[in-house]
């Protein structure tokens, strides 16, 4: 019965955002409203363990901390160019590889962390 209320509210909804004007407009911005909510609570969360784990994190070493930072950053790079990149095949290619080098530059950061 509740999954049943549930469905009824999805298609409510959605036949409100097909039948009045401007609601696409009205559901576009919600989105966006929710996006930049959602990327504000990553960076507190990123912050917070940033400040928690900084000691640990100058404790690495300047070769690994660089590599560590230098993956978030081609990470970040690529998160926001994805709808760029996934226009060609090859933009695909180069934000897998991108995506694939930076999660091995940060495994390997965090397995040299593990050694001590």
């Amino acid at each position: 019965m509740k999954t049943a209320r549930n469905v009824a509210i999805i298609l409510a909804i959605s036949g409100l955002v097909y039948a009045l004007p401007a609601a696409g407009l009205a559901a576009n911005t919600l989105g966006w409203v929710i996006g930049v909510v959602f990327l504000g609570a990553l960076a507190w969360f990123v912050s917070r363990l940033y400040r928690e784990y900084q000691g640990q994190l100058f404790g690495l070493g300047d070769r690994a901390r660089g590599i560590l930072y230098g993956s978030v950053a081609v990470a970040l790079l690529a998160v926001t160019a994805t709808d760029r990149l996934w226009d060609t095949g090859v933009g695909v290619l180069v934000w897998f590889m991108l995506v694939g080098g930076a999660s091995f530059g940060v495994f390997s950061v965090w397995q040299q962390s593990r050694e001590y």
